[in-house]
Parts: structure tokens; sequence; C-alpha cells
């Protein structure tokens, strides 16, 4: 209980760890303090409150996907069309990737994202969404069945990488590029082993790869071997075989 108004003010007070005596003796309580106070929000927009929210999105991502079976993200276009071939190769792709024993991850949005938690939702797996907050986004997918939206990107993509056990990587665009090299970086630099990276689409990819072999490997900016931290394929069962072959299935 508070002490009334008018009431004698102790010579000594214990707020938690903090010892106070004589002038420095504070009215009411903490927690007093903590249910009455009215006034500025503006501390929820600074960089220390920001820290509390990045630390609950790690805790609510580790504690929603830590029991995840051996898992395979599936990266691509938001904007890949339904029922298009690039679609109905992520819908197989998804289906593959169960039958060999994985769950399926995606940023759980939709196009490419839909269609791989469709076909892992058709072959009744573990179909996972990671999402993100964007203006442009409309949540996840219906194919989703454990899914998880966050704030900020790198905490977003640390659950790629720490959930998974390798990449499938369908045609997409600037967001699908981020993926792609945040996760070839991790491997080139030890960050991550025995981590398969598969790029589906030789037609869509083959440029990439073209440049990365005749103008960043050939100016030195990366080593020859690097371009053998990944794989290019046309072929579910080749890409799935491959994912299975490095994790050791």
């Amino acid at each position: 209980m508070g002490n009334p108004e008018g009431a004698r003010v102790p010579e000594e007070q214990r707020l938690g760890p903090v010892l106070r005596r004589r002038e420095q003796v504070q009215p009411g309580t903490t927690d007093q303090r903590l249910l009455d106070t009215e006034g500025d929000s503006e501390w929820v927009h600074t960089d220390p409150w920001r820290v509390m929210r990045i630390q609950s999105e790690f805790v609510e991502g580790f504690g929603a996907l830590a029991e995840l079976p051996s898992a395979i993200s599936v990266f691509g276009s938001a904007r890949t069309p339904a029922g298009g071939p690039e679609y109905e190769a992520g819908v197989r792709i998804g289906k593959a990737l169960v039958e060999a024993g994985f769950a399926v991850i995606t940023g759980g949005g939709p196009g490419a994202m839909e269609a791989a938690n469709k076909g892992a939702r058709e072959a009744k797996g573990v179909s996972v969404g990671l999402g993100i907050e964007l203006p442009f986004e409309s949540g996840l997918n219906p194919h989703v069945d454990i899914g998880v939206n966050f704030r900020y990107f790198f905490v977003r993509k640390t659950m790629f990488v720490k959930y998974a056990q390798g990449f499938v990587v369908l045609p997409g665009g600037l967001g699908t590029l981020d993926e792609l090299f945040e996760a070839l970086t991790l491997v080139q630099t030890g960050k991550v082993t025995r981590f398969p990276i598969v790029l589906f689409g030789t037609a869509y990819w083959s440029g990439l790869v073209d440049w990365l072999r005749d103008t960043v490997v050939a100016q030195g900016k990366a080593s020859e071997h690097d371009l053998l931290l990944f794989h290019v394929t046309d072929d579910v069962d080749e890409a799935v075989e491959l994912v299975t072959k490095e994790v050791g299935r």
C-alpha cells in the first residue's frame, strides 16, 4: 500500500537495489510512478527502445521456429504470376522438398513464395512464412501454416539462415538478390558450413553467373572457387537432390 497524502516521509528508502536517504527519498513507489505517469511518448521512438523491439523479434522468431524439422528456405519474386511456369515450378519444388523430408520456409508473400508454400501444404508438410513490414505488402499468403512477421530485415534474414539447411532461389528481384548474396557471403566467409545454394532457372540466372565469372572473378574481386558455392539447374529433382546430398540426407 502507498503512503496516504501527508504521511511522514521515511528517512531511508529502498527502491529495488537502490538505497535513498534523507532528502533523496522519493515520494510513492516505483510501481505507483509506472502506473500513474502520463507524459511524453517520444521515448518509444528512441534507439534504446528499438533495441528492445529488436530483441523481442529475435525471441519471438526463435520461439516459433526452434522445433522445426530440417528445413530449406525458398526465395523468389513476389511478382511471379500465379499459374505461370515459374509459379508452377515453385509449387513442384515445395512438394518435392517436403517429400524429401524438409519443411519449407519462404518470405511468406505472394508469387514464388506463395507457390513454394502451396506445394509444401499440398504435400502435407510444414509450410513456414517469415513476413516483413513493408508499405506495399499484403501480409502472409494463405498457404502458410506457421507465420512470423518482422519489422527488421536483418532479424528476418537471421531466421532464414538459422533454421534452414540450404536455399533454393527461384527467379526474383532485388529482395531475392539480397538474400542470395547474403547467403553466398556467409558461406564464403565460413559463417555457415554445409549450406547448399541452388539457383533454379538457367535462362534467368545465366547473365548473373556470366558476370560473376567474366567480370568479378576475372578482375580478381572473387576467386574461381567462389563459383562453386552455388549450383544452377532447371530440374526440380536435381535441385532437391543437390540440397539433400550436401546436407547429408
